[in-house]
C-alpha cells in the first residue's frame, strides 16, 4: 500500500463546488431580474398600448375634461369632469342653442399664445386629454344661446333674453342670477356662436368680449365637442344634454328689424 500516496490525497484543501446556494449576490440578482424580465416587459408593453389607445380614444372621440371654475353652475360644479363629445358635429351637424360646448377661445376670448416649450406643452396636453388635470387657459366650456343670423336682445321687460324675437325662459340660469346685468342687442354672424355661462355673475362670456376683435363670437370651427356627461365624480354621473328652452325661438332671418 502506498501510505505516502494516501497521506497526500487525505491533506489535499477541499475545492468549493459551484451551486445555487454558494453564487454570488450579483449572480442571484441577474437570476431574479431575467426571471422577471419576462412579465415586467410584458406588463409595460400593455400599458403603454393601453395609454396609446385611450389618448387616440380622447383625441378622436371622446374627451374627459375637467371643469375648473364656476361659471356653468348649477349644471356643471368645480372638479366635475365631463365627457366631450368629438362626433357630435362631424359628419354635417352643428351645434346648437341650448348645446354645452368647449371650445378654443383664442381670437374670441383670448389672444394669449402657448406657454411653454413644445415638449412641456405636449406632456401638459396629454395628460389634460386623460382628465387629469385642467386644460391650457384658452379652452373655454358654455351654453351656446345664439348660432349664425340669430338676434340676440337683452332684457325685455320680464328680464328675459330674446332670441329672434322670441323671450326665453332660461330654466338654466344658476338660482338668483338675472340673464345679464349687461344690455346688449347684436346679430350673430354667420358661422360662429354666442355663448353665456348658466352662472351668469360669475360668467366671463361672449357679453365681455362684445367689443373685442371678434367681438367675443365663437368660430364654430373653433368648437371642439359638445359635452354630453358628467363622468366624474360617481355621485353626479349624468348627462348633460341640450335644453328645451330654446324650442319655439324661430329660425332667423324673420326678426331682424
Amino acid at each position: 500500500m502506498d501510505t505516502e500516496t494516501q497521506h497526500t490525497e487525505r491533506d489535499l484543501p477541499s475545492t468549493p463546488q459551484p451551486g445555487p446556494e454558494r453564487g454570488s449576490r450579483s449572480a442571484r440578482f441577474t437570476a431574479v431580474a431575467a426571471h422577471l424580465e419576462g412579465p415586467w416587459r410584458k406588463t409595460a408593453a400593455l400599458f403603454v398600448v393601453c395609454l396609446l389607445f385611450l389618448l387616440l380614444l380622447s383625441h378622436f372621440v371622446l374627451q374627459p375634461f375637467l371643469i375648473p371654475s364656476g361659471s356653468m353652475e348649477p349644471t356643471l360644479n368645480v372638479g366635475d369632469r365631463v365627457l366631450v363629445n368629438k362626433l357630435a358635429y362631424r359628419f354635417g351637424s352643428h351645434p346648437a342653442r341650448g348645446d354645452v360646448v368647449v371650445f378654443d377661445g383664442r381670437g374670441s376670448f383670448t389672444d394669449e399664445a402657448p406657454e411653454g416649450n413644445p415638449v412641456g406643452r405636449a406632456l401638459r396636453s396629454a395628460v389634460a386629454a386623460l382628465g387629469l388635470t385642467e386644460s391650457a387657459g384658452n379652452v373655454y366650456v358654455k351654453r351656446v344661446v345664439g348660432i349664425g343670423g340669430d338676434r340676440i336682445v337683452c332684457c325685455d321687460k320680464g328680464g328675459r333674453v330674446q332670441v329672434n324675437g322670441t323671450p326665453v325662459t332660461e330654466e338654466y340660469v344658476h338660482p338668483g342670477d338675472t340673464p345679464s346685468e349687461v344690455p346688449f342687442d347684436i346679430v350673430v354672424p354667420d358661422g360662429t356662436l354666442f355663448v353665456l355661462g348658466d352662472h351668469r355673475s360669475h360668467s366671463s362670456d361672449s357679453r365681455d368680449h362684445l367689443g373685442s376683435p371678434g367681438g367675443g363670437m365663437v368660430p364654430v370651427d373653433h368648437v371642439v365637442g359638445r359635452a354630453d356627461w358628467i363622468g366624474w365624480p360617481f355621485g353626479r354621473w349624468s348627462g348633460i344634454g341640450g335644453s328645451g328652452a330654446f324650442a319655439r325661438v324661430p329660425a332667423p332671418g324673420g326678426a331682424h328689424g
